[in-house]
């Protein structure tokens, strides 16, 4: 094994390559359906449901098995269990590929979701034991999460290049040769690494882990899409409910399913607790900015995801300078300054008017996708690097894990904030002669409304359109606020929180 003195060569490199597409991928799959959903409606005719299944059971399914498969790795070998997940998630793409029913289709995505549970904490465990030297570490992180934060948007654009060319199956064939690849390389390039003493595995500790996880993710998801109801806030309850017996467990545990002693390292602690806060304002915004473009300025579904890009790439060169000022300063400062900037790119979007062309949504937005740059990924190298190196998989199963409950819940909060600020402000807005059931359709979504007007005289039409793209941007600039005194906050603790973090 490498000793900690001695720098990555050639070999880790091209290592580091073969374990960032899978990565990516991984990312990329939370989103490439998002055009196909109408082909697939068409083809295989889901029911409401079924559609709601087939796009979600991947990243529910990812979210309740991260922390079990982080640990998996520690114990059977990253390696090994990057290319068992490897193995999994091509052959789930080829079988949703060409799914011929919804049912065949939700299982596909429901293995998808499996796979991408070994690779997203494999890959980067992997890292944190290829490259030993800090600064090196560090660069290799950022790449890293750079692909992973790109994958998203990306998705959707890929999907849609895709679908309008071939059929919708054909948005799951990149992953089979990559992940055919990956196979061939990985024994070449990737060192294996199992923690020396695992201890028994702690079965019922992942059967909990997963019972405390999903509740919760899928009652912000419910919470978000039909408000404040009973159902989601019930098995949000249950969810928490869940998570508190399964600390209890892991505390008394011989052998813990995750050493939660991990969380008194306060660098350890703070880095989540930013990547958490960053993906709560990041995911919050971004569902909401999706909707403007499309909604308020007018983008095709397509176009809008084009427009993303350059707003998500902005977090490529913040990526990069956070890992340059970082060999002068300490992470703590470099990370606050991070959130800061973040927190400034939401103070933008506050002065956000629905007559405002794309760029001043594409400057709000890429501030804060700079701002983010700089903190996540030095903060995703401390939660690595501060753990030991044969709890690496689970640290990061943890941190991947707050940030897709942190993705969740923005999407819930920040979305409800929203949507309470646009129904406030379009009741007052619309005018008085409007029907009733018109008025009751353009009070609940801005897309209702502008589905309202079409069937009005035009006088009338472009009255309930200005009130509702209004009121819909309203939301934003209200949201905004609330992200950027979350953020500004969040820049304060963690500079103060990580101050001796090297």
């Amino acid at each position: 094994m490498t000793s900690p003195e001695t720098k990555a060569g050639r070999k880790e490199w091209i290592g580091l390559a073969v374990l960032t597409v899978p990565a990516l991928l991984v990312s990329m799959d939370l989103t490439v359906l998002f055009m196909a959903a109408p082909w697939i409606s068409a083809d295989l005719e889901p029911s409401g449901s079924g559609l709601l299944w087939i796009m979600d059971v991947y990243g529910f399914l990812m979210a309740g098995l991260l922390i079990t498969m982080g640990t998996l790795g520690d114990r059977l070998g990253r390696r090994r269990l990057l290319m068992i997940g490897a193995a999994a998630f091509g052959a789930a793409s080829l079988l949703a590929a060409f799914s011929t029913s919804t049912e065949m289709l939700i299982a596909a995505r429901a293995l998808l979701g499996i796979g991408g549970a070994t690779l997203a904490p494999s890959t980067l465990a992997l890292i944190r034991n290829m490259f030993h030297d800090a600064a090196q570490r560090r660069t290799a992180v950022a790449v890293w999460t750079g692909a992973f934060s790109v994958g998203t948007p990306l998705g959707s654009v890929v999907g849609g290049l895709l679908v309008e060319h071939f059929w919708w199956g054909s948005v799951f064939l990149p992953n089979i040769p990559v992940m055919a690849l990956l196979l061939i390389l990985a024994p070449l390039l990737l060192p294996e690494h199992t923690d020396p003493r695992p201890g028994r595995f702690d079965l019922l500790g992942a059967a909990l882990s997963m019972a405390a996880i999903l509740p919760v993710v899928w009652g912000l998801k419910k919470l978000a899409e039909d408000g404040l109801t009973t159902p989601p806030l019930i098995a949000i309850a249950v969810g928490l409910a869940v998570g508190h017996v399964f600390v209890r467990r892991q505390r008394a545990a011989a052998h813990p399913l995750i050493d939660v002693r991990l969380f008194a390292r306060p660098a350890f602690s703070a880095a989540i607790g930013a990547n958490v806060v960053l993906t709560v304002a990041s995911a919050g915004v971004g569902m909401l900015v999706v909707q403007h473009l499309q909604l308020v300025l007018g983008y095709r579904p397509f176009v809008a995801a084009l427009w993303m890009i350059p707003m998500v790439a902005a977090v490529m060169p913040g990526i990069a300078l956070g890992t340059v000022i970082v060999r002068r300063l300490r992470p703590g400062p470099v990370i606050g300054a991070g959130l800061a900037l973040a927190a400034a790119g939401f103070a933008l979007l506050t002065r956000l008017d629905a007559d405002d062309t794309v760029a001043s949504l594409v400057t709000g937005y890429g501030v804060l996708g700079f701002g983010m740059g700089m903190a996540i990924t030095l903060a995703y190298n401390l939660v690595v690097a501060t753990a030991p190196p044969h709890k690496a998989g689970a640290a990061a199963a943890l941190n991947e894990t707050g940030t897709e409950l942190g993705g969740a819940l923005g999407i819930a909060v920040l979305g409800s904030i929203a949507t309470a600020v646009y129904r406030r402000d379009i009741a007052a807005a619309l005018p008085a002669d409007l029907p009733p059931a018109t008025a009751d359709a353009a009070g609940s979504t801005l897309g209702a409304a502008l589905s309202a007007a079409e069937h009005l005289p035009a006088q009338l039409a472009d009255s309930v359109t200005t009130a509702a793209t209004t009121a819909f941007t309203n939301g934003i600039n209200v949201t905004a606020v609330v992200g950027a005194a979350l953020l500004t906050l969040t820049a304060v603790v963690a500079t103060l929180a990580l101050r001796n973090a090297r």
